[in-house]
């Protein structure tokens, strides 16, 4: 039926039907916006979708993103850059950490005094002498473990200076041994693909021994290295008066070092207001490893591992005289400090013993001492 019989039929009803003009029209119009409205919606939608997903992505993988930037490390450690962002409490975890294998002076000491006299005729008897140890190279492995107090009565300012060098030569060698036996374990571990449960151990302890607390690979190939004998000797020598100064004498103090915390002696000249005091070891060999810990972590000291760092890269023999320029802040005189050493260095022949190798250590000398 269509719409004028529909009429008709409702009209004899008594209903009055009226068309509305248009009605259909809009409403099919309705429709049509209405679909394209969110068509558009629906569009832009998975338009925009894409490009947003790609955006994250590219922000995610740029956070996660790891680069080797091994070469600008080497770079920025030996200009003394710091690595480390400079967290206080990393600084002092990695503290507590440098001189856990120094056995500080906590009471009386693990050692026996022997008298100069006695030293001597020991070194004697065992064929010790300076003369052949400047030719063939080779030193008796002696560890005393106190000085003499008999040291500052020896007239002979030579004799005196000989002694000293006999006591401490091969505390120093033996040091610079274990540090070249950590050096090479370090290599090695380094050039293995997989470590073992012990060996990562180890490396978090040498991180931990050397204050790299971000545990950066090239920093601690940098620290952990010897110093040059003639160095360490012409160090010693002049913070210890040669074997007589009182923190040498009392402490086993060879290399000045000072403490704010913990055991040490007052000097006598300190005013009232200085709260630092000199390390005291328990024997010297301890303060020859504290002086090398010191030198080989301590940021005062970063141009003198980097000058260090350079020799090592070009294949030269430790300098100690070009090494000695940067330890100016190891004392208040500064460069008339450095200016000392190298007198003492080159009077002395101290270089005659920057080659110098320590035979193993026998139970009869040992013993002896």
């Amino acid at each position: 039926m269509d719409f004028e019989k529909i009429k008709k039929f409702l009209s004899k009803k008594g209903y009055r039907l009226i068309k509305k003009k248009g009605f259909s029209h809009k409403l099919k119009y309705k429709n049509i916006y209405t679909t394209s409205f969110a068509s558009l919606i629906i569009i832009t939608f998975f338009y925009i979708l894409p490009l947003s997903i790609n955006k994250v992505s590219s922000i995610i993988k740029h956070n996660k993103h790891v680069e080797n930037y091994s070469k600008k490390y080497l770079e920025k450690v030996l200009s003394g850059e710091n690595l480390v962002s400079g967290e206080l409490e990393n600084d002092e975890i990695a503290q507590r950490y440098l001189y856990e294998d120094v056995e500080l002076k906590e009471g009386p000491s693990k050692s026996v005094r022997i008298e100069a006299s006695i030293l001597n005729q020991l070194f004697e008897d065992n064929d010790y002498n300076l003369k052949k140890v400047r030719v063939n190279k080779i030193v008796k492995p002696f560890e005393v473990g106190m000085l003499p107090e008999e040291l500052k009565n020896i007239e002979s300012t030579k004799k005196r200076k000989d002694l000293f060098i006999k006591i401490v030569l091969p505390l120093i060698l033996s040091e610079n041994n274990r540090i070249l036996r950590d050096r090479d374990i370090l290599f090695k571990v380094l050039n293995k693909n997989n470590n073992t449960k012990s060996e990562r151990q180890w490396l978090d302890k040498k991180f931990k021994q050397y204050g790299v607390v971000n545990k950066d690979v090239t920093t601690l190939k940098i620290r952990m290295d010897i110093i040059p004998v003639s160095l360490a000797l012409a160090q010693a020598a002049k913070e210890s008066g040669w074997g007589t100064s009182r923190f040498a004498i009392e402490g086993n103090a060879l290399f000045g070092q000072w403490t704010y915390s913990g055991e040490g002696i007052t000097p006598a000249a300190a005013d009232k207001g200085d709260k630092h005091k000199v390390m005291a070891f328990s024997v010297l060999k301890s303060s020859v490893r504290a002086y090398q810990r010191n030198l080989n972590t301590h940021k005062s000291y970063k141009a003198f591992r980097k000058e260090r760092a350079t020799q090592r890269d070009n294949e030269e023999n430790l300098d100690s005289t070009l090494l000695a320029n940067y330890l100016n802040s190891y004392a208040e005189t500064g460069e008339e400090y450095v200016k000392i050493l190298k007198q003492i260095i080159n009077q002395n022949n101290l270089k005659d013993f920057d080659k110098a190798k320590i035979l193993p250590s026998s139970k009869s000398l040992q013993n002896n001492i």
